[in-house]
């Protein structure tokens, strides 16, 4: 069955996000999810609060910017919340958005190599090796952890141009897909994913797919996902309710199950759901995705 998570975006107020992750628990859903955009809410930060606040809440981070955080402070955060709360963090990296990265200083020359790199280094401290590596932008002279994870933490990597796509199948332990990817672009970004773990010999690995989905419910449900959409340069995509099916989901409970099940369909692990922006009710929101989480366990 296709998982169904809910997102929190990071323009959400802090003040309001233990309110919503409670009410995400108590409607049945799973799993939550965050992402970092600057310089808004932490990721870290938010999924340590969270997994104190609930009690069985998984939570993702999709992503943390690689170019913002030295790999050993990454690792020794991601293992110390695992400690504290075992096998309910996802924690994502990514490129960080490029413009973003530079305004901090922060920006690398070659995004993939650090992504590379990072990803090697990361996922080898987290498994309680002793690292030493020299490269082009990550550098550990003799570093362990104390406290590494009991258990493996997979760390999914986000995608979107092919060399992306292919590099988390190389490397990642999973793939986390933008919304702007959608029904129509997905096979491409499967594909691209795939050649990566067959060039890293890794076809017997099985990498979860977590898709990122615009939806929304109630009656300006489709003016604000079409609005959201053109604001992104897709309105041509988006320019009827068929192309806005493509890329978002929207209505009752069983609306957005059968939405969630065509990107089961497609090769999508986890959906997670995304609200507008500007979205008038999300804890209404959020108890219809609940109640569409229920459906998609009954069928």
């Amino acid at each position: 069955m296709t998982r169904l998570a809910y997102i929190i975006r990071p323009s959400t107020p802090p003040t309001r996000i233990i309110p919503l992750a409670r009410a995400v628990e108590s409607a049945g859903i799973d799993e939550l999810w965050f992402w970092e955009d600057c310089f808004q809410t932490g990721g870290i930060a938010t999924a340590s609060a969270v997994l104190s606040a609930t009690d069985r809440l998984r939570v993702g981070i999709g992503v943390l910017p690689t170019p913002l955080r030295n790999v050993a402070l990454t690792a020794m955060e991601i293992a110390t919340v695992d400690g504290m709360f075992p096998g309910r963090l996802v924690p994502g990296i990514g490129h960080g958005v490029q413009p973003w990265m530079a305004q901090v200083g922060a920006k690398a020359a070659s995004p993939l190599t650090l992504m590379r790199e990072y990803s090697t280094a990361l996922r080898a401290l987290l498994a309680g090796e002793r690292v030493t590596t020299s490269g082009r932008y990550v550098s550990l002279d003799d570093v362990a952890l104390d406290w590494p994870p009991a258990r493996p933490v997979a760390i999914p990597v986000a995608a979107t141009g092919p060399r992306s796509l292919r590099l988390a199948g190389e490397a990642g332990d999973g793939v986390v897909l933008e919304g702007s990817v959608g029904l129509p672009r997905l096979p491409a970004a499967l594909a691209r994913v795939a050649e990566g773990k067959a060039a890293a010999g890794r076809d017997g690995v099985d990498l979860p797919v977590i898709q990122f989905v615009s939806g929304g419910t109630g009656p300006t449900a489709v003016a604000r996902l079409r609005a959201e959409f053109t604001a992104m340069d897709m309105g041509a995509d988006v320019a009827d309710d068929a192309g806005l099916a493509a890329y978002a989901v929207w209505g009752d409970a069983q609306a957005l199950a059968d939405g969630v099940r065509r990107y089961g369909e497609a090769g999508v692990d986890t959906v997670a759901l995304q609200p507008t922006e500007d979205d008038p009710d999300l804890e209404q929101l959020i108890s219809v995705v609940g109640a569409a989480q229920e459906l998609l366990g009954a069928s």
